[in-house]
């Protein structure tokens, strides 16, 4: 195996894991970064990873960001709520980061809670769409970490079976 090639590897599975950061942290994509370390090791690594395999992550990672801006939204209209609540569950877990562990639960519930307060709603009501808000972040969040985690394991794995190849 070339230096180079050890190198691209190497980067690719360093992206992989900020991919399983970004899964978590609002300003990095994280199932992209994971999808396009598994894009090297498919290109690096002939014949360790399916093309199937490849497109169907490739949809799955497509559908999960999608669904990462429209869950929250369309979960609060559910529930009576602004736009408010969404920019707070945002904004919420921006402030939340610097108190982790528990900053990345409580963040995204109080910002939607205030969010909504801000715009006039009552406490029910604003109660009610944080607790939504909040539901559609907890999926959308575990949706990111589980697939950016499978990527993760495929990029490690394709790259395990190349060197003993």
């Amino acid at each position: 195996m070339s230096t180079l090639l050890i190198v691209i590897l190497i980067l690719a599975v360093m992206v992989s894991v900020v991919g399983i950061v970004g899964a978590v942290v609002p300003a990095l994509p994280g199932p992209p970064l994971s999808l396009l370390s598994l894009i090297t090791v498919y290109l690096a690594c002939p014949g360790t990873v399916s093309l199937v395999f490849l497109i169907i992550m490739s949809i799955a990672v497509v559908v999960v960001t999608v669904l990462d801006y429209v869950a929250p939204v369309i979960l609060t209209k559910v529930g009576g709520g602004s736009r408010y609540a969404t920019w707070g569950s945002t904004l919420g877990l921006v402030v939340g980061l610097f108190f982790m562990p528990l900053g990345l639960i409580v963040g995204p519930l109080v910002g939607a809670f205030l969010g909504e307060l801000y715009h006039g709603s009552t406490l029910s009501t604003s109660f009610k769409v944080s607790m939504l808000s909040f539901i559609a972040f907890l999926i959308t969040t575990g949706l990111k970490l589980v697939l950016s985690l499978i990527l993760t394991f495929e990029v490690i794995r394709a790259i395990w079976v190349f060197a003993l190849a």
